[in-house]
């Protein structure tokens, strides 16, 4: 159903890094960017190799912010242990943990997922959802 979505970010630079990192442990990577340093208005594009941006963080203005806690924003990985790398490469560049990796039975019993807020408050999560 949905084509993409996009974050606002305080620190384009900061949140660049961070999703290069947590997203590049999934097998996403930047498909696009528009940097601009000092300018409004500047973005990056994350997506599969070859493919459109699925996620696009673009630089806030003045007084917005990541939304409240019934908001969240799961990624798929392509298996376990890009879930483990996810978390890792999260909380190395500023992330908060907001649940470590592990099965989530009360979800499936092959549900396989790690939840993390980004350095601007974004809760996001890598699930693996299938049989091993």
């Amino acid at each position: 159903m949905l084509h993409h979505a996009s974050f606002g970010v305080a620190d384009i630079e900061r949140a660049a890094r961070f999703y290069d990192a947590a997203l590049g442990a999934l097998g996403y990577v930047r498909v696009w960017e528009d940097l601009r340093p000092g300018e409004a208005g500047q973005a990056v594009g994350y997506g599969v190799p070859g493919g459109g941006d699925k996620l696009a963080i673009k630089s806030l203005e003045a007084g917005q912010g990541a939304p409240g806690a019934g908001f969240h924003l799961a990624f798929a990985a392509p298996d376990q242990r890009s879930v483990i790398d996810f978390h890792a490469a999260a909380l190395s560049q500023g992330g908060v943990d907001n649940g470590a990796p592990g099965l989530r039975q009360h979800y499936g019993p092959n549900y396989f997922a790690a939840f993390v807020v980004d350095p601007d408050g974004y809760r996001i999560e890598a699930v693996f959802n299938q049989v091993k």
